[in-house]
C-alpha cells in the first residue's frame, strides 16, 4: 500500500519539480513566478505546454530549445526527477499524514534552495525565512514541543560560531538554512550537520588533490550538502542518532 501511494505521489511530484525550477530561475533576479509564462532563457520564446512536461518534453527535445537548438541545461530534468523521488519517499516512509506533508514540503524548499546556491551561491531570504516560519508552526501544531525551536537555534547558532571563525568557509544564508534544519528535523538536525559536512568533504579532498593549497581559495557552495545532511536525517537521522547513543552506554 504504502509503496502504491509513493508512486502516484510521483508524477505530482514531477510537477512540483518543474515549479521549482522557475522558483530557482527568477527569485535570485527577484521576478515573479508566476508571470510572465516560461520561456527559453535564450531567444525568449514562450515555452508551449506540450513542450513543458517534466522529463518526458526534456527528452522529446533531446534537451534542446525547440525554437533556437540552444541547449537546455541539465539541472532542469535533474531538479524535476529529484524534486519527485523525494516526494514519493515521503509519502512512502511516512503515510499519507501530516508529517509526510511537512516533510515533502521540507524536501521541496531543500531542492530549490540547493539548485539556487550552485548557480548563484546564495540562499534567499525570500524563500528560507518563510519556510522557517511554516515548518516551525506545521512542526510543532504536530507534536507541540519547545525542540523543534531550540534545534533550529541549536543548529543555526552551531553554523554562525563557525561563521565568525572563518567567514570565507560559511555564509549567513547557511546560517539561516541551518535554522529551518533544525525546526524540520528536531533533535536529528545533528545528524544532518554531521552528514552534510562529512559530505562536503569529498569535493573539498578533490580540488585539494587537484590544485594543492590553491584549493583554500575555491568556494564551494555549502548549501547543498546540507540539504543532502537534511534528506539523510529526514528518512534516517532517528535511527543513526539512537544507534550512535547506544554505544555511549
Amino acid at each position: 500500500m504504502a509503496f502504491a501511494l509513493a508512486a502516484v505521489a510521483f508524477a505530482p511530484g514531477l510537477a512540483l519539480g518543474s515549479f521549482l525550477n522557475v522558483v530557482a530561475a527568477r527569485v535570485p533576479q527577484r521576478r515573479s513566478i508566476v508571470r510572465p509564462p516560461s520561456a527559453c532563457l535564450s531567444c525568449a520564446e514562450e515555452i508551449r505546454w506540450y513542450d513543458n512536461v517534466p522529463l518526458v518534453s526534456y527528452a522529446l527535445l533531446r534537451g534542446r530549445c525547440r525554437h533556437c537548438g540552444v541547449r537546455i541545461p541539465l539541472v532542469y530534468p535533474a531538479v524535476e526527477l529529484l524534486t519527485a523521488v523525494l516526494i514519493a519517499g515521503c509519502v512512502f516512509a511516512f503515510g499519507l499524514k501530516l508529517e509526510a506533508a511537512i516533510a515533502a514540503f521540507f524536501c521541496a524548499v531543500l531542492v530549490a534552495i540547493s539548485a539556487i546556491d550552485l548557480e548563484h551561491r546564495i540562499i534567499p531570504n525570500r524563500i528560507v525565512l518563510p519556510a522557517t516560519a511554516v515548518v516551525l508552526v506545521a512542526n510543532t501544531l504536530r507534536d507541540p514541543s519547545p525542540k523543534w525551536l531550540l534545534a533550529g537555534l541549536g543548529a543555526s547558532g552551531f553554523l554562525l560560531a563557525a561563521a565568525l571563525v572563518y567567514p570565507a568557509g560559511m555564509g549567513m544564508g547557511d546560517v539561516k538554512l541551518a535554522l529551518l534544519m533544525g525546526v524540520a528535523l528536531g533533535p536529528s538536525v545533528a545528524v544532518a550537520l554531521m552528514a552534510g559536512m562529512l559530505a562536503s568533504m569529498v569535493p573539498s579532498l578533490v580540488l585539494f588533490a587537484r590544485h594543492g593549497m590553491k584549493a583554500r581559495k575555491m568556494g564551494i557552495p555549502f548549501g547543498p550538502f546540507l540539504a543532502i545532511g537534511s534528506v539523510v536525517a529526514l528518512f534516517w537521522g532517528q535511527a543513526l542518532l539512537d544507534a550512535y547513543l547506544s554505544t555511549l552506554h
